[in-house]
């Protein structure tokens, strides 16, 4: 039953106007009472270089291998006769260094196995710095 016929009922409507208000006075509240504080900086003495120069540029051991595999340390053509051999060879090109820097150059078709042979001598005789020389393709 509809008791108030001929009235138009009217749709509820949510006015944003008030909620707008509302949002900008706790933006405002929060903006105002937060505390902008600088905080210190730490005062660091950092140390002073007073160390003296070091005596001789260590010399790298170059180590060259073509795509027929053969070595080469320091341009001397060395005789590939196992890893141990190659080993010894680079202790006696390394002389009295502790640990040299081990370069190897090797041939683009040089095999995968030539490289590591190499890189397992420089393990056996104790050398950890190992380094690859690359070229850039011509354009």
């Amino acid at each position: 039953m509809n008791f108030q016929r001929g009235r138009i009922r009217e749709e509820p409507e949510i006015n944003l106007i008030p909620m707008i208000d509302v949002l900008l006075v706790i933006l405002i509240f929060l903006m105002v009472t937060t505390s902008y504080a600088k905080f210190s900086e730490l005062q660091i003495n950092l140390p002073q270089a007073g160390g003296e120069a070091t005596e001789a540029a260590v010399k790298p051991i170059n180590v060259a291998v073509d795509a027929s595999e053969h070595y080469a340390i320091n341009n001397q053509g060395v005789p590939y006769a196992g890893v141990t051999a190659l080993a010894g060879s680079l202790k006696n090109a390394a002389g009295d260094q502790a640990d040299p820097t081990i370069v190897i150059n090797a041939d683009a078709k040089a095999p995968h196995q030539s490289v590591i042979n190499v890189m397992e001598a420089a393990r056996l005789a104790g050398y950890g710095r190992i380094t690859f020389t690359t070229q850039n393709q011509p354009k």
